[in-house]
């Protein structure tokens, strides 16, 4: 098929054999495209990533073919998307679509170009995030600060924005002498307006339909209860889209607010004997929605943030000034983006005390937990800790103020201690690693190959070692339940063999199969179950969440194929990209394949077939220049690996060298270019 679409932002690569895929969902002709990132007039052919230069509300030239969902789109089903589109060709028109939508990407231009006036990058990036909820060019690591720190909320366009926007209108208002009934359809007017500007995501719709409903009733005279308006904005989110619940943004977004309203009066009460109004407010509104999402951010995210009241109350007082000049500033930037120059500038000093906050308290001790637990173990803890809270809550309110005092201390210390024999409890393996952080762990199952790669919830296990050998007890000390994907290189039994167990026990959602025509036992095994199986070939990018894999061989089979020769001369070999890092993974095909592929230099490498002797490794090395060389080989083997050559050629290299025959199983980590062993 060919086409056009409008790039309405989002994400979705990988997936199919022709490269790149776009989510598609409704649309003006039925199709909606959202296609991930910003491309250029140049052409996409298929063979790599997309080309850049394309901004939301331009429209592109899509030549393709409509599939079904990928596992690496799979996150677009709760979008409301319904199938992706293999491209094989993308190309910009130079136009942009029109009507309203149209008119509301030029309005979003404006404010991003004048919310970055007089700001340096950083800045300017977390100014359009906490306004417009444009959140793409900040650094991973700002991202991983403010999720860690319990600030990450105010990345996300909410209640809160919606809240002070309705306060800056209402008091403009005021000041000019609008009359009442007008104040209120102008406000209204403007969070209808601010809610698809900001994307309307699930928690800024939520957010928008609650304050409009509010609005109207105030304009009635008949303040609603807050209660129907979560229903009435649940009722409006299912409408626009009865796959929004699978999201966790809307599952945080109604969890918070519902906890808010049951929790934040009750714990304002108890805080306002002991703490001055203002801070007893943004302590409860805190403390309420951590406790609330709490399951939801261990179900999700394997963490739960300890930082958050102190960095939010640290935060709370400069993020109403910068979102009320942020708000000013968006407003000029329609007439000139010059004219948000004095709303910006003023907002420099603030957002940079912001960043400090969530930096510093993300930093603190236990300033997150990480948990690795089954959802009724969380449930299970969550109903204790919720029930002592509530203990506690009563004693505050009901007992003389010694024997309060007392009460309140004895039920704070059974709930932490709770808190922490669960988590304890819950480790049923290693920790997952901290948000924003890879492990890269080179597992030791003998004369084999299996490396594990985990990045914010995702896992993939690239080979599984020799049939009935330890890979299931090495999972299990990695403390993985689930695999997202296992890729399996090549069909030997080295590197395919345990793959039966694997799937069996860690049901993988998508299976890369770089054995596929070749005749083997786990290749029979796979053939009689093909759900989710991929056969890779060059030029493909597998995207699972952040992780990245290009597939540099081998090359499509044309029609017809049949397996012939060796098969570590066709073993799959992909670069791997994350956090800043690169990775070359050559499974067990050596330089005479992998120098024509020309491959760029690489921070680490996986050395080919267990270090055994090859004449080309020291051009290859020269070509690479890996920092750091992963053997993963079985001790006292009968080959010889690795070979002194190759140990030879390595050192000589100035590369790390990792052997899993000596060192076992080994773990590295990457977080923004920095590569540390543990």
């Amino acid at each position: 098929m060919a086409g056009g679409a409008a790039a309405d932002g989002g994400e979705a690569t990988g997936g199919g054999p022709e490269g790149a895929g776009a989510a598609v969902g409704g649309g003006a002709a039925g199709v909606g495209a959202a296609a991930g990132g910003a491309l250029s007039p140049a052409p996409f052919d298929g063979a790599g990533p997309a080309p850049a230069g394309v901004g939301v509300g331009d429209i592109v030239a899509v030549s393709g073919r409509v599939a079904p969902l990928g596992f690496a789109d799979a996150y677009q089903r709760p979008r409301n998307a319904h199938a992706a589109i293999d491209a094989r060709r993308v190309t910009a028109t130079g136009q942009r679509r029109g009507g309203f939508a149209g008119w509301l990407d030029g309005v979003r231009r404006r404010a991003e170009a004048g919310l970055g006036e007089r700001l340096e990058g950083p800045e300017a990036a977390l100014l359009r995030g906490m306004v417009l909820g444009a959140d793409e060019r900040l650094s991973e690591k700002v991202k991983d600060d403010f999720q860690a720190s319990g600030l990450a909320h105010i990345l996300a366009v909410s209640g809160q924005n919606v809240m002070l926007l309705v306060v800056l209108v209402l008091a403009a208002c005021a000041l000019i002498g609008v009359p009442y009934t007008a104040r209120i359809v102008l406000a209204v007017a403007v969070v209808a307006l601010y809610v698809p500007l900001t994307g309307a995501g699930p928690s800024i719709q939520r957010a928008g339909v609650m304050g409009i409903a509010g609005l109207v009733a105030a304009l009635a005279g008949r303040p609603g209860h807050r209660w129907y308006g979560l229903l009435l904005a649940a009722a409006v989110t299912l409408a626009l889209n009865p796959r929004a619940p699978e999201e966790p943004g809307w599952q945080l977004s109604f969890v918070a607010v519902a906890a808010l309203l049951a929790g934040a009066q009750p714990l304002r009460a108890a805080f306002a004997r002991r703490l001055p109004g203002p801070v007893a407010d943004v302590a409860a509104i805190t403390i309420a929605a951590t406790l609330g999402t709490a399951p939801l951010m261990a179900l999700h995210f394997q963490q739960v943030s300890l930082a958050a009241l102190p960095a939010n109350l640290l935060a709370a007082p400069a993020i109403a000034p910068v979102m009320w000049l942020g708000v000013l500033a968006s407003t000029a930037a329609q007439v000139s983006p010059a004219l948000a120059a004095p709303f910006t500038a003023l907002t420099g000093p603030l957002l940079v005390y912001i960043q400090q906050v969530a930096h510093h308290t993300a930093g603190l001790p236990l300033a997150t937990i990480e948990v690795n637990a089954t959802l009724p173990i969380i449930l299970a803890a969550w109903a204790v800790l919720m029930g002592v809270v509530a203990l506690a809550l009563r004693q505050v309110a009901h007992r003389p103020r010694r024997r309060r005092r007392r009460r309140t201390t004895f039920a704070i210390a059974l709930a932490a201690a709770v808190t922490v024999a669960t988590v304890a409890q819950a480790q049923r393996g290693d920790a997952p690693p901290a948000p924003g952080v890879l492990r890269v762990t080179f597992l030791d199952v003998g004369q084999g190959d299996a490396t594990l790669f985990q990045l914010d919830g995702i896992s993939v296990l690239v080979d599984t070692g020799v049939p009935d050998g330890p890979i299931l007890a090495r999972l299990k000390q990695a403390g993985i339940d689930r695999l997202d994907a296992l890729m399996l290189t090549h069909a030997e039994s080295d590197h395919e063999g345990a793959a039966a167990q694997v799937i069996a026990r860690h049901r993988p959602r998508l299976v890369v199969d770089g054995g596929a025509g070749w005749d083997s036992p786990t290749q029979r095994v796979l053939a009689a179950h093909p759900a989710n199986l991929h056969a890779p070939a060059q030029g493909e990018t597998i995207t699972l969440g952040r992780l990245t894999f290009q597939v540099l061989w081998p090359p499509k089979r044309p029609p017809g194929w049949r397996a012939s020769g060796d098969p570590n001369d066709n073993a799959l070999v992909t670069r791997l990209e994350a956090e800043g890092i690169s990775m070359l993974l050559t499974a067990d095909a050596e330089s005479h394949v992998l120098l024509p592929l020309r491959p760029e230099p690489v921070d680490i490498l996986k050395v080919s077939h267990h270090g055994s002797a090859d004449p080309g490794l020291p051009t290859l090395l020269q070509q690479i220049r890996p920092k750091l060389a992963a053997i993963e080989v079985g001790a006292e083997n009968t080959y010889g690996h690795p070979a002194p050559s190759t140990l030879a050629a390595l050192i000589r290299a100035k590369a790390t060298v990792i052997r899993t025959d000596r060192d076992g199983t080994t773990v590295i980590h990457a977080d923004d270019g920095r590569v540390t062993r543990e």
